[in-house]
């Protein structure tokens, strides 16, 4: 055994019981401050002007004896073809709550939630819940009251933090949405399941 000097309450402890304790020094401080999203504020911002938007569509999938699921989506895409960010309100027959779900291009400042604002009312923040190669993907249960409100309103303002630290802004179009959300849908997949 080594004679370890016992000098301080900690100078006596095993080496890994020192760096034990730093460690839930460390978290026990961590949980303390504020969440990284609030921390950060963007230095700038920039507003995305070369996003052309498409028709609301609305999309049902039927998978073999399950609930219908139903999904009303807007996307819009940059001029070359690569899709720039899409929303989709996601619901489930039957359930009362919904999902609204945002893919926006990987870049994005991913501790910073996305914005959506109805008319300049009142804002919703999206968190981010996972990337893919070549999406991020923002989603949460949808706020019956963001439901209404894009039902009833002229825009959705989108805004985003890039990785440069710099607020993105886009205004999607709302015109179409409650008729959309409200009737049937363009098409309905149906998988049966064979077992």
């Amino acid at each position: 055994m080594t004679d370890l000097p016992r000098k301080g309450p900690w100078l006596g402890c095993h080496p890994a019981t020192r760096i034990l304790a730093v460690l839930i020094l460390v978290a026990v401080a961590g949980g303390a401050s504020k969440p990284a999203a609030e921390e950060v504020t963007p230095r700038g911002q920039r507003e995305a002007k070369d996003i052309t938007y498409g028709d609301w569509r609305k999309l049902c999938f039927k998978p073999g004896g399950a609930k219908t699921l139903c999904r009303t989506s807007i996307t819009g895409t940059f001029e070359t073809g690569q899709t720039a960010v899409r929303l989709d309100l996601i619901e489930r027959e039957g359930d009362r709550t919904a999902r609204l779900q945002l893919f926006v291009p990987v870049g994005m400042y991913l501790q910073a939630p996305a914005k959506l604002t109805v008319d300049q009312g009142m804002s919703y923040r999206l968190p981010y819940t996972w990337c893919l190669s070549n999406a991020c993907i923002a989603a949460d249960v949808a706020d019956p009251k963001m439901v209404k409100a894009m039902e009833s309103g002229k825009t959705l303002a989108l805004e985003v933090v890039d990785s440069n630290l710099l607020s993105l802004t886009t205004s999607l179009p709302l015109a179409q949405f409650a008729s959309v959300h409200q009737g049937v849908p363009v098409r309905t997949l149906e998988q049966d399941i064979d077992e």
